[in-house]
Parts: C-alpha cells; sequence; structure tokens
C-alpha cells in the first residue's frame, strides 16, 4: 500500500508525545465531566478484565448511535459462534452506560483507548484480536496502523462518510489513502459514500453497497411495567412524540403543539430532548410558555392537566415511540444532519421530520417514497400533519408503511454476519 508523510508525521508524533499529550487530554476530559474516573485505565490501554480464551471479535464504535447499531449483528454472531467472545469499545461515557444494559451474555464493553502508541499498543498486546471491525467512519490511525501491523483482518462496516468528512480528508488524501487500504473489506451504507471513499482511495473491489446496519437492528426495548403505568396515566389521550431534539427545535415543536391543541385540547405531547443534560434549560422555556408540564426525571408522571410532559432521561425512546402514533425525530430542523429514523417507524409510529437529515438521507428517501415519513418544514405544518394523523386510519397506514422498509433491510444484518465470519474463519 502507498505510504504517507502526513501518516509517517502523526505515527512519529503519537510515539514520541502521544502519551503527554493524552494524559492532559484525560485530565481535560475528566474536569469536564466526559471521562468515568474510575475506567481511565482503559483509556490507556489498561483492561479492566481478563482476556477470554479462544476466538475474540473486537468492535469499535464511536458512541451510542453506532453501537446500538451492532447489538442486532452482535447477537447473531454469538448465535452462530457461542465461543467466539465479543469486545465493543467505545469512547463516551453514555454509550458505556447503554453497553452495559444492552449486551448479550458473551460480549464485553470497554472504553477505547487513547490513539497514542504506548497505550494502543498495551491495549493489542492484551485482547489479541482475531479479527477488527471499525464502524461508520471513527478512523483512528495509530490503532489502524498497529492492529493491521500484527496481522488482523479489518473490516470497515457500516461505513458512512459526510460530505463535510470527505473534504476534510480530501486535504488529507495520501493519509486516508493509505489508512484505508490497510481493511480487507467494507461494508458501505448508501452509494454517496461508496464514492466518497472511492475518491479517498479505497478500492473498489474492497467495497459492497448493503445499506445501514440500522435497518435490521431490533426494536428498541421498553420496561413492560413502566409502559403499563405510562399507558394507565395517559388514558385515552391521543399522544405524538418530539424525539431527539435539539436548541433551537423546542421552540418551533412548542408552537407546532399550541396550534395542535386549537383543534385537540387533549393532545399531549412527549418531548425528549437529544441530550438529557438539557432538561433544566428546557424545563426553563415551558416555564417561561406558561406550558402545564411535568417532568420525568423528577419521578412525576403525565396528568390529567398536563399539556407537555418533558422525558428528560436516557434509553427510553423505545417506551415513547410505543406510546405516540406520530414521531416527529429531531435532529432535522437544525442543521445536525437528523436522527434515526428506523428506531419509530419499527415500533409503529408515523415519522415526521425537517429538512436537515443528511446523516440518513438514503433512508428518508425510501421512507418517503413508500409514504412513510413526511417532511415538514415549519410548525404550522408540523402541527397540521399531527393532526391529520391523529386519525387512526392514517397513522396506521403511514407506520405499516414504514414498518415494512425496516423489515426489508434485516438483509444487511445477515450479510454483515456472514462476511465477518467468513473472516474469521480464515483467521
Amino acid at each position: 500500500m502507498s505510504g504517507s508523510f502526513a501518516l509517517g508525521v502523526y505515527l512519529a508524533w503519537s510515539a514520541r508525545f502521544g502519551r503527554g499529550f493524552a494524559e492532559r487530554k484525560l485530565r481535560e476530559r475528566v474536569a469536564e465531566g466526559k471521562e468515568d474516573a474510575a475506567r481511565l485505565d482503559e483509556r490507556r490501554g489498561i483492561a479492566a478484565v481478563p482476556r477470554p480464551a479462544g476466538q475474540l471479535v473486537w468492535f469499535h464504535a464511536a458512541s451510542v448511535g453506532e453501537s446500538l447499531a451492532l447489538l442486532e449483528l452482535i447477537r447473531t454472531l454469538l448465535d452462530e459462534r457461542p465461543d467466539v467472545t465479543i469486545l465493543v469499545t467505545t469512547g463516551t461515557v453514555t454509550s458505556a452506560g447503554v453497553m452495559a444494559d444492552r449486551l448479550p451474555e458473551g460480549a464485553l464493553h470497554q472504553y477505547v483507548p487513547l490513539d497514542a502508541l504506548p497505550f494502543v499498543r498495551r491495549f493489542l498486546d492484551h485482547w489479541r484480536p482475531d479479527l477488527a471491525v471499525w464502524t461508520e467512519s471513527e478512523l483512528w490511525p495509530t490503532l489502524i496502523c498497529e492492529t493491521h501491523a500484527r496481522g488482523v483482518p479489518m473490516v470497515l462496516l457500516n461505513a458512512r462518510m459526510s460530505k463535510a468528512s470527505h473534504d476534510r480528508w480530501r486535504f488529507l488524501h495520501g493519509m486516508a489513502r493509505s489508512l484505508l487500504g490497510r481493511f480487507d473489506r467494507a461494508l458501505v451504507q448508501d452509494d454517496l459514500t461508496e464514492i466518497y471513499l472511492r475518491r479517498l482511495g479505497m478500492l473498489p473491489a474492497k467495497m459492497e453497497v448493503t445499506g445501514t446496519l440500522k435497518e435490521g437492528a431490533a426494536a428498541l426495548p421498553v420496561n413492560e411495567a413502566d409502559l403499563s403505568v405510562m399507558r394507565a396515566e395517559i388514558g385515552g389521550r391521543p399522544v405524538w412524540v418530539a424525539a431527539s431534539t435539539h436548541p433551537g427545535e423546542e421552540e418551533k415543536v412548542l408552537e407546532a403543539h399550541r396550534i395542535a391543541l386549537r383543534t385537540n385540547p387533549r393532545l399531549l405531547l412527549i418531548l425528549v430532548p437529544r441530550h438529557p443534560d438539557r432538561g433544566d434549560a428546557i424545563a426553563a422555556l415551558l416555564e417561561a410558555g406558561d406550558w402545564a408540564f411535568t417532568r420525568r426525571s423528577a419521578g412525576e408522571g403525565p396528568e390529567r392537566e398536563t399539556a407537555v410532559y418533558l422525558a428528560d432521561t436516557m434509553g427510553e425512546l423505545g417506551l415513547w415511540y410505543r406510546l405516540a402514533t406520530v414521531s416527529f425525530v429531531g435532529g432535522s430542523w437544525v442543521p445536525i444532519g437528523g436522527h434515526n429514523p428506523f428506531e419509530p417507524a419499527a415500533l409503529g409510529s408515523a415519522i415526521l421530520h425537517g429538512p436537515y437529515v443528511t446523516n440518513f438521507v438514503d433512508i428518508y428517501q425510501r421512507l418517503t417514497e413508500a409514504r412513510a415519513a413526511r417532511l415538514v418544514s415549519a410548525p404550522q405544518t408540523l402541527a397540521e400533519a399531527v393532526d391529520d394523523l391523529l386519525s387512526p386510519d392514517r397513522a396506521a397506514a403511514m407506520a405499516h408503511a414504514a414498518w415494512e422498509v425496516v423489515s426489508a433491510g434485516a438483509d444487511v444484518t445477515e450479510r454483515a454476519r456472514d462476511v465477518l465470519l467468513d473472516k474469521l474463519e480464515g483467521a
């Protein structure tokens, strides 16, 4: 494979100065509450548990969304090969908590080491993976190069690249080509990503456009007791949810809700911010708007007079989507790029979204073509769509269409499983 001056400089820096830089970074992140102080050694490549005997498949995912997309694949791999251990690494505290609750037996979680050569070597010396799987676009040069140098087969899974990422890598084209050349295979989410990766130097023969693993992901889980309690508290009221919202979206959602209440005075909005730690700020917004609201984080339920239920907790989208016939998926009214529409689709909720869906453009296109999702550009159009979809027959038809699109994507998981099993057999 071709070399790269920029990559050589980076690797030399990682070897000589990486440890000191990484330690300073860890101290900063601990002070900011972005690291688990009790598990900092994992970020230094020091494992918290022994390596199990036998073959080990290592998956690396950046954060919550990427790691959740792996769960169904991990389950199917373990069904086929119960003798294999699955190691999942991520880099955020939130993802670690989610993985602790969701990983099946036979799989374990560790924090990924920071990309300093001593940390990376320590990590690889301990875990000795038989197969390494990177997801989406999380490419750490030292980690990739050291893994490849040890002869570990490497797969880029669920690969996705935005135009912004492509444009950034284009200025380091040689480095990108050298890193991508180390992968044996790449399963790519869409045609646009395949084009971007080819431009950056990945060989077309190594790539296969399969779609996204999120299509084949199992439905989000729910605590059945919580679901029963919530249904009883809501009673027969109509419900819609605004999920994974960001700053600048809540105001518009509330404006839409106020409009919708004119024709549906009993309508309940479940407002689910993408980052629950914004709960206090959103509560202040609700108070300023004189809304009757209650908060999930305070242990409160929706009461008879509650117009807005602030669901400022983590990991309960499976509950909210099951309760709502209509879901507005956030991150789409601000230039975030949108969030995963297959989660509400798998749970029978009609899908509404704004114009900023670049992270899932192909998926939304398929949902739109199937009449399973609607674009709403402003509070007025959101209110009108919610009002229209409160009609059970319209919401049911839309939700069924979305479910059919989701079901059709299950073969993505099967294809990924087959590729990984083939690589594992040859390891």
